[in-house]
């Protein structure tokens, strides 16, 4: 039994925000380790025709209340943003340059940034607010945008993406173990038991 758990993951799906907050716990419980992979979910959409709960009306209601029932059951902040969708091809971009680059200070960043997302509100389309945010968790913001133009963190995010194609993936989160597939934040308990 495989004893990792890949997480592909891009910051501008709640649901994403919401198996964030838990597999860590997930993975110390079970002794597994937890492999992040950033992907770029607007790639994902367009490759598979697939497309945000949000753009169906009666969904995207649904989808509301579900979220906030599923951060009380997990007894975490959710606001969500009122800025959403947002384009989050250079967010990504900063969050794959960071992992290849600092590996050290990941965690710290897109838990920032996670945060900034789906707690706070803030609009992380806008540059001057994420390089406010970076700012004030003591990152670079110059140094951020500098690493979203450089050509293996493009070329990692995209293989990255078109890895999660191939092997499935349809949206955000989507969760392995081995090569079995578990989407959405609201199967946490299936890739428990998988790990187990």
């Amino acid at each position: 039994m495989s004893k990792t758990l890949e997480f592909f993951f891009d910051l501008g799906s709640p649901t994403t925000y919401l198996a964030y907050t838990q597999l860590p716990g997930i993975c110390a419980e079970t002794g597994s380790q937890l492999v992040y992979q950033p992907i770029l979910l607007g790639g994902i959409f367009k490759a598979t025709g697939n497309a945000s709960p949000i753009t169906i009306a009666a969904k995207g209601r649904y989808m509301l209340q579900d979220l906030a029932r599923y951060a009380k059951r997990y007894d975490v902040p959710l606001k969500f943003n009122p800025h959403f969708p947002i384009n989050t091809l250079t967010l990504m971009r900063a969050v794959t340059g960071i992992q290849l680059r600092q590996p050290e200070r990941f965690i710290d960043f897109i838990d920032c940034l996670f945060r900034a997302l789906w707690v706070d509100g803030r609009n992380l389309g806008d540059l001057a607010v994420v390089a406010a945010v970076l700012a004030e968790h003591g990152f670079d913001p110059a140094q951020v945008l500098e690493l979203t133009q450089d050509e293996e963190v493009k070329d990692t995010l995209k293989h990255k993406t078109e890895e999660a194609i191939a092997r499935g993936v349809f949206g955000a989160p989507s969760l392995f173990v081995g090569q079995q597939l578990f989407f959405g934040q609201d199967r946490l308990d299936f890739v428990r038991e998988a790990l187990s």
